[in-house]
């Protein structure tokens, strides 16, 4: 089935170029050219990955993207004009996965789109029984990719998924934040470790009951992160 993508932007020659350069690869590729087309696109339909621009009429890319998340995790790669380090951590704040810095290579965007897609797909298919895991009132369902916090379904991205993920599944392992940005960003990612922290933040918010004294995923001072199982 062909990879289904929306891109947003309100230039009329990239989101043209971006598109004839992605269905040459065989993609399926939706167009909106402000924030309020892109998030009823976004609503009409599940996306493999939405390219967004951050400056946008209507509504900005960070609201587009902040709002999208509240009803999906499918990723999203923003991409801003500025090479401000602040707008890159601004939308990994809102829910982004991924930021590309224009100008851009259009090599460089197909190729972030095809490593967020191959981790998406391998995680999909990574195991063959449904794996669920339980800690406390936390329950991951690793096959389809959600988590429970007391029975109730709680939206997370697909990097704060990653995360967890590697996380649960070796408890008390301590990760620093390069490790864990080489594993779940992979080795090519630009970006630097305090993207790791936002995420690590954002986790802590969605499944921590008290989020300045986390339960599960604990902070090593000078080290990094690890989960605690609670037995």
């Amino acid at each position: 089935m062909a990879k289904r993508v929306l891109v947003v932007d309100d230039e009329k020659l990239i989101v043209k170029g971006i598109r004839f350069s992605l269905e040459q690869d065989g993609m399926e590729v939706d167009c909106a050219y402000d924030g309020e087309e892109a998030l009823e696109a976004a609503k009409q339909k599940e996306y493999d990955i939405v390219l967004l621009d951050v400056m946008l009429p209507k509504l900005s890319g960070f609201e587009v993207c902040q709002q999208i998340r509240e009803f999906s995790s499918m990723p999203i790669i923003m991409l801003t004009a500025k090479g401000d380090d602040m707008d890159k951590i601004l939308g990994l704040e809102y829910g982004a996965d991924d930021y590309i810095t224009k100008p851009f290579n259009i090599l460089e965007v197909k190729a972030r789109i095809k490593a967020i897609m191959r981790r998406s797909g391998k995680n999909h298919t990574a195991n063959e029984e449904n794996k669920t895991v339980s800690f406390g009132d936390m329950k991951i369902d690793c096959d389809n990719r959600r988590v429970y916090i007391g029975g109730k379904e709680v939206n997370l991205t697909a990097k704060e998924f990653d995360l967890l993920e590697l996380l649960v599944f070796n408890p008390n392992k301590v990760y620093s934040r390069e490790n864990l940005l080489n594993i779940v960003w992979g080795y090519d990612y630009p970006g630097d470790v305090r993207t790791v922290d936002v995420h690590i933040r954002r986790l802590r918010e969605k499944i921590e009951n008290n989020p300045s004294e986390p339960k599960y995923i604990h902070t090593k001072w000078g080290v990094g992160y690890f989960f605690q199982d609670q037995g």
